[in-house]
């Protein structure tokens, strides 16, 4: 019985510990990441401008609402969340240009955790760059059809 109650006592304190640096952490954070594809910006443009359609080739993207903030095919691309209950928030800026055999698309994410533990697990555990990352991969999976 013991055992459980000093179980117990180390969890309440692991979350208050991972709350209190959560709270130290900044709520805003900013990352980058870009991909070169062998498609034209305006094939690139078309499918990262489509949001309605982002659940066809990238399930995450299902998720969460996003409104257009700027829309300036083929190189620029704004979007924003749209959940005002959502626990974070932030703007995604899709930005392509010609490269040699296609496009490059960089993304920055500038984005805000509004919950001290999820900013904790984003800063320690998935990184700020992991659903930028992840888009980018959904995005060459689908460009290279």
């Amino acid at each position: 019985m013991k055992w459980a109650l000093r179980l117990a006592a180390a969890l309440i304190a692991f979350v208050i510990a991972l709350t209190l640096v959560g709270y130290w952490l900044p709520v805003q954070h900013e990352a980058s990441r870009s991909a070169e594809f062998t498609k034209p910006p305006e094939q690139v443009f078309a499918l990262v401008s489509d949001i309605e359609n982002y659940g066809s080739w990238w399930p995450e993207g299902t998720e969460v609402r996003v409104a257009v903030v700027e829309s300036a095919p083929p190189a620029r691309f704004v979007t924003r969340i749209d959940e005002p209950d959502a626990p974070f928030g932030g703007m995604w800026t899709m930005e392509i240009v010609p490269a040699p055999g296609g496009s490059r698309l960089t993304i920055t994410e500038r984005g805000e955790i509004y919950n001290p533990i999820f900013r904790v697990l984003a800063r320690f555990v998935f990184g700020y760059e992991a659903t930028i990352e992840s888009c980018l991969e959904a995005a060459r999976r689908r460009l290279s059809t």
